[in-house]
C-alpha cells in the first residue's frame, strides 16, 4: 500500500487501487455540491469544522471520510457564496476621493502648496519618512511643507460613505501645530508643574507618532533647544512618566534626554546645539552635560547620551572634532567593554563615534591612551555580528596608523590572531581592513618576534589563502606586498601548508 501513495508534490493524490483517499476527494465533492446548489443560499452560520492537516486527510479510509466531506462542503460553500455576494455588491469609489499615492479612499485629505490633495498619512510619509521635497503628482519642488486640511473634500467623502451605507470616516483630530507646541514650551518655563506637563506632552508626541511630521513640528517650535536646556542644567526634579508597561519615576534631565534622543533631530538643528554655550575651558556645555551622563547615568541614560553624541558628531563640521577632551575617549571606550552589558545599539553608536573622530588631530592617540585597542580586540573576540566586526576593524586600522596603536595591538596576546581570523570570515570589507592592518604592522613594526608570531598564529597562511581565493584586487596587492616584504623569513617555513605555499608570490 505504502508503495503506491504519492506525496504532496502531486497534489496529495493516492493510488486508486489501495483503498485510500486523498485531498482531491474533498475537492471533487465540493465541486459536485456547488453544481447541485447553484446560487442557492447556504447557512452561513454553520460552525467551521475542525479540518485536519493534509497528511492526516490522505490517511483517512473511504468509510470514514463521508462525515468529514459533508462538514467541509457546508463550510466552504458558505464562504464561496458569501464571496460572490461581496463581489456583486462592490461599489466604485469616485476617483477624486482616492489618494494619488496610496490609491485608497482618503481619510484625512490635505493639500500641499501645489494645490494637489493627498491623504495626510501618505503625504507625510512621502515628505518626512522618505525625505522628499517635491509634489508626487506634479514633480514640482514644494515652496513649503505646510499641509492644509481640505475640509470640503472630507465632508463630501463622509457624505458619500453615509449614502452608500459604508462605515463613516471619522472627523480627524486637529493636527498639532508649531504654535501649540511653542505655547506649551513657553508655559513650561513658568513653574516645575508646567514643565512636567510639557515633558509629558512632548513624550506622547515623540514616542507615539509613527510619522515625522509631528516631530518636525516639535523641532520647528524649539523643542530641541528646550530639552537641551533641561539636560544642561541637570534638572533633578522628579517626574512621573507613563510608559507602555506602567508608571515610572525619572529626573527631568533623564526624561528630556530620552525624548531628545528619540526625536532624531535634523542636521541643521543639531549643528545649532554645538558651540552655542562654551564654558571657561572652551568646551561646549551641552557636550559636557552629555559626558556627565556617560559618567554617572544608568544604562538607559548612557545609551541615549551616546546615540545623541553620535548624531551630533555626524552633523558637526570636521574642525569641531579636532580637539576633543581625553576624558571623552575614556567614557566612550567604557561603553564598548563587553562585560558592561550595554545595548548593542549603544555599542555600535560608540564604535561609530570613534570611527568619526579618530582620524582627526591627536584623537587617535587619545583613544589609544584610554585603552581603546585592547577593548576593541576583546570585542572582536567576543562578537560575530558582521557590522560590529567591520566597524571595529575600521577603528583598529585608524589606530594602527600611529606607533602607539600598533604597539598596543602587538602587546595584546590575541591581537594579530583575531585580526587574521576575521579575514575571509566576515565580509569583503572586513577582509580588506584586516589585511590593511597587517600591512601597517609589516611595514614598520615587523621585528623578528612579530614575524615569528605571524607564522605561529597562521597570519602568513591566511595571506597565502587570500592570494588563491576571489577577493578585491587591492586586497590581493596588499597581501602580496606583506608576503614579499618578509619572504626570506617565511617562504621556506614548515608552518605554511604545502597547498598554500604554492601561491606564495615570487
Amino acid at each position: 500500500m505504502g508503495a503506491n501513495r504519492r506525496g504532496r508534490g502531486n497534489g496529495g493524490r493516492s493510488g486508486e487501487g489501495d483503498g485510500w483517499w486523498g485531498w482531491s476527494v474533498v475537492n471533487r465533492a465540493l465541486m459536485e455540491e456547488l453544481r447541485e446548489t447553484g446560487s442557492k443560499e447556504t447557512d452561513k452560520s454553520a460552525v467551521q469544522p475542525t479540518i485536519p492537516d493534509e497528511p492526516a486527510v490522505v490517511g483517512v479510509k473511504q468509510g470514514e471520510i463521508a462525515v468529514y466531506i459533508e462538514k467541509t462542503n457546508r463550510y466552504y460553500i458558505s464562504i464561496f457564496i458569501g464571496f460572490v455576494h461581496e463581489m456583486e455588491e462592490e461599489i466604485d469609489v469616485p476617483p477624486h476621493f482616492l489618494c494619488p499615492i496610496s490609491i485608497q479612499l482618503m481619510r484625512d485629505p490635505v493639500a500641499v502648496s501645489t494645490g494637489i490633495t493627498y491623504d495626510r498619512e501618505s503625504i507625510e510619509r512621502w515628505l518626512f519618512s522618505c525625505k522628499n521635497d517635491t509634489c508626487p503628482v506634479t514633480k514640482q519642488v514644494l515652496s513649503n511643507i505646510d499641509l492644509t486640511p481640505n475640509h470640503t473634500l472630507r465632508r463630501l467623502i463622509q457624505s458619500w460613505c453615509t449614502l452608500n451605507s459604508l462605515e463613516r470616516i471619522p472627523t480627524p483630530k486637529p493636527p498639532i501645530d508649531v504654535t501649540h507646541i511653542g505655547k506649551l514650551i513657553n508655559d513650561a518655563k513658568k513653574s516645575p508643574e508646567m514643565q512636567q506637563k510639557c515633558l509629558q506632552r512632548l513624550r506622547s508626541i515623540a514616542f507615539r507618532s509613527e510619522l515625522r511630521s509631528k516631530k518636525y513640528c516639535l523641532e520647528s517650535a524649539g523643542a530641541v533647544e528646550f530639552l537641551a536646556s533641561i539636560i544642561k542644567r541637570n534638572d533633578s526634579t522628579i517626574l512621573e512618566v507613563e510608559l507602555e508597561n506602567g508608571l515610572d519615576f525619572k529626573r527631568s534631565s533623564q526624561e528630556a534626554l530620552s525624548i531628545l534622543s528619540h526625536l532624531e533631530a535634523s542636521v541643521a538643528t543639531l549643528k545649532k546645539l554645538i558651540n552655542k554655550d562654551i564654558d571657561d575651558n572652551g568646551d561646549d556645555l551641552f557636550l559636557v552635560s552629555l559626558m556627565r551622563v556617560l559618567k554617572c547615568g544608568n544604562h538607559e541614560s548612557r545609551s541615549h547620551a551616546i546615540m545623541l553624541i553620535k548624531s551630533i558628531f555626524e552633523a558637526a563640521d570636521p574642525n569641531q572634532l579636532v580637539n576633543i577632551r581625553s576624558e571623552f575617549f575614556s567614557l566612550v571606550v567604557d561603553i564598548l567593554r563587553y562585560d558592561n552589558k550595554m545595548p548593542e545599539k549603544a555599542r555600535k553608536g560608540a564604535l561609530k563615534i570613534l570611527a568619526e573622530v579618530c582620524p582627526r588631530g591627536r584623537n587617535r592617540i587619545k583613544a589609544v591612551e584610554n585603552s581603546a585597542v585592547p577593548v576593541l580586540v576583546e570585542l572582536l573576540m567576543q562578537t560575530s555580528e558582521r557590522r560590529v566586526c567591520e566597524i571595529v576593524l575600521v577603528v583598529l586600522d585608524q589606530l594602527c596608523g600611529c606607533a602607539e596603536g600598533r604597539a598596543e595591538l602587538l602587546k595584546h596576546g590575541a591581537g594579530l590572531a583575531i585580526v587574521s581570523k576575521k579575514i575571509l570570515r566576515v565580509s569583503h570589507s572586513a577582509t580588506d581592513r584586516a589585511v590593511k592592518i597587517l600591512l601597517s604592522i609589516s611595514r614598520v613594526s615587523a621585528t623578528s618576534r612579530v614575524l615569528q608570531e605571524m607564522l605561529d598564529v597562521g597570519v602568513v597562511a591566511k595571506l597565502c589563502l587570500v592570494m588563491q581565493v576571489k577577493t578585491s584586487l587591492k586586497t590581493k596587492e596588499r597581501a602580496e606586498e606583506i608576503l614579499k616584504l618578509h619572504s626570506r623569513v617565511w617562504r621556506k617555513s614548515t608552518c605554511i601548508p604545502p597547498h598554500l605555499l604554492s601561491s606564495y608570490p615570487s
